[in-house]
């Protein structure tokens, strides 16, 4: 009865006008923002923070909370439309969904994303409400021994997921985790691999990597070709909304990406990024229906799984947040910044000290998720409508939006140099065949799993040992052997073969 209880006193702040309307507001930006390719939710929430001073606490939170959760609507757009991952989140959404857009599916593809999102984010709130306390105690059985386990499971898993060659999917993330070295030590302080740049003593940005890699190689790559093949889509368009037969195969994908969302996003440290990979993972596994599409050529599950899971990660988030206090990504280190400026201490505290904040924010959430699928599949038809754009205007656009992107994170040229040179490193890793999604995986666990395995290794007095006595941590590496012992088979090895043929 609490919980009910709870939730009534939530939906009694959340539905007040001034609540509402910045809820709105949140939404309508983070969607915005979503689909403009290079502008991110962690640079808007950063320049829209001082903004919130005037605002009372929760309708400050709310907004925020709306833009977090909206970009992640908006990023598949990006996404699937024009082959740019604005999110780390939406890397995988562009395998399937993008090749769906190129074959004229791009409206069951973007209502595939807005479904799956609307669903998971809704079963991740319930979740969210009824869990918060108990599933804490999981967060707190996790050190710095079971994260490393975890990254390197997440990598191992990133191997099975790249289409192509074995050899080339390792050497991407090996060149991922390298170019995650690029910066100043965490424990010494001292720059690294920074050749006395100064620029690179704070590391390469995601985005920087995101949008070379992904946005301008893809733009060269079109540019050598003829002008009658000079096209990112089909002219015709068939169908806005999904068939009967992609509900059969998108409902099943929703489901198991919602819950492995919902899991991954509670961890602290990097859970919510993996589950997007995980969920795309899990669908290659997953047995091909008779006449179904193959992955990497266009699969509906291949949209839907990962953007189920990414949502419900999102939302999950929230819970290292709201009752350990700890961020588990960049957007939420922001929020406890906004918590911070309005005086609360984001931890175990805040639900009993600030029961309206905690319970208006998670019921604002269920609001601001039926606000998304109003707002985002009635236009799925104007999205449609950029398919129509001829290329030749097309590509400017793209690399002005990025360049404005790039730009506006730091205020720097020197970002939108290093976009050019990595989009002719994407442009050369399309003519040799390279998948570059774990190369984005790499370059984002790089960081985390170095500084897990040196805190691991401090706390256990240089005892490597430490990574399989505890349970956990045991478990995870077994996992990640078990997965290469498969994947090396000759038989599971011919039939991966086989599934990523190129036609």
């Amino acid at each position: 009865m609490d919980l009910f209880t709870n939730l009534a006193l939530g939906f009694g702040v959340a539905f007040t006008p001034i609540n509402l309307l910045y809820c709105f507001i949140g939404c309508v930006l983070g969607t915005a923002i979503g689909v403009l390719p290079g502008v991110g939710p962690v640079a808007t929430i950063a320049m829209l923070l001082p903004a919130t001073y005037a605002l009372p606490p929760v309708s400050a939170l709310i907004m925020l909370a709306g833009i977090y959760y909206g970009s992640q609507y908006g990023g598949s757009t990006t996404a699937i439309l024009v082959n740019l991952p604005g999110e780390s989140s939406s890397v995988v959404t562009i395998i399937d969904g993008y090749q769906m857009a190129r074959q004229g599916r791009a409206g069951p593809a973007l209502a595939a994303a807005g479904i799956g999102s609307f669903f998971a984010g809704c079963v991740a709130t319930l979740i969210l409400a009824g869990f918060a306390a108990p599933l804490t105690e999981v967060a707190f059985k996790f050190g710095p021994a079971e994260y490393f386990s975890l990254m390197v499971l997440g990598l191992i898993g990133a191997v099975v997921l790249a289409s192509g060659s074995l050899i080339k999917a390792i050497a991407m993330i090996l060149l991922g985790l390298l170019l995650g070295l690029i910066g100043t030590d965490v424990n010494s302080g001292v720059a690294r691999y920074s050749f006395d740049i100064p620029e690179l003593t704070d590391g390469l940005g995601f985005i920087v990597i995101a949008m070379g890699v992904f946005g301008y190689g893809e733009i060269i790559s079109n540019l050598g070709k003829h002008e009658d093949e000079r096209k990112v889509f089909t002219s015709k368009v068939t169908g806005l909304f999904p068939t009967k037969e992609d509900f059969k195969r998108m409902a099943p994908a929703i489901l198991r990406g919602t819950a492995l969302g919902s899991a991954l996003g509670i961890l602290p440290g990097g859970g919510a990024l993996l589950s997007a990979f995980a969920a795309y993972t899990i669908e290659k596994k997953t047995k091909l229906q008779p006449g179904e599409v193959p992955f990497g050529k266009g699969n509906i599950r291949g949209v839907a799984a990962p953007e189920a899971a990414n949502n419900a990660g999102s939302q999950t988030s929230f819970i290292p947040l709201l009752t350990l206090g700890i961020p588990p990504n960049a957007v939420m280190a922001l929020m406890v910044g906004a918590m911070t400026i309005h005086n609360i201490q984001p931890g175990p505290q805040v639900m009993t000290s600030n029961p309206q904040l905690f319970w208006g924010l998670i019921a604002s959430m269920w609001i601001g998720n039926a606000m998304l699928v109003i707002l985002n599949l009635p236009l799925i038809g104007m999205w449609i409508k950029l398919l129509t754009i001829p290329y030749r205007w097309l590509f400017p656009s793209i690399v002005l939006f990025c360049a404005i992107g790039v730009y506006s994170t730091n205020n720097n040229t020197w970002d939108i140099w290093m976009v050019a040179i990595f989009g002719v490193v994407g442009y050369t890793f399309i003519k040799l065949g390279c998948e570059p999604a774990p190369l984005l995986l790499g370059f984002i666990l790089g960081p985390m799993m170095e500084e897990n395995l040196r805190r691991a290794l401090l706390l256990s007095r240089g005892d490597w040992s430490v990574l399989v006595t505890r349970p956990l941590s045991a478990g995870l590496l077994g996992a990640a052997l078990l997965l290469i012992i498969i994947v090396a088979l000759p038989a599971v090895k011919s039939k991966r073969e086989e599934a990523f043929v190129e036609e």
